[in-house]
């Protein structure tokens, strides 16, 4: 009988000291888990920021981009040399509701 007490009394120490404590096994390995999809979002996020400042960069310093967003954004033209013509719905006249 205390012999089976001796083993009992071990058997729970062990089982205390692997999932016992501050945090079990399970804890650590969920929270090990999480470290890492936290680093791979940390790791997307710093590239989305890097493409973000190449952009800039380029939106500050490059007229070939400024050009373009120009053009694609605000619709703007080159002086004489070109005419843009915008397709949609014609306005309605504020007076006549009968048609």
């Amino acid at each position: 009988m205390k012999r089976y007490a001796w083993w009992a009394l071990i058997a729970v120490a062990v089982y205390f000291a692997v999932q016992g404590g501050e945090y079990s096994t399970k804890d650590v390995y969920v929270l090990h888990r999480r470290t890492r999809m936290l680093a791979h979002q940390v790791d997307s996020l710093q590239h989305q920021v890097d493409s973000l400042g190449r952009f800039l960069r380029l939106v500050k310093s490059d007229s070939t981009t400024m050009e373009r967003i120009a053009r694609e954004e605000f619709g703007m033209v080159r002086g004489d040399k070109e005419i843009i013509y915008r397709f949609g719905d014609s306005p309605s006249t504020s007076g006549d509701k009968s048609r």
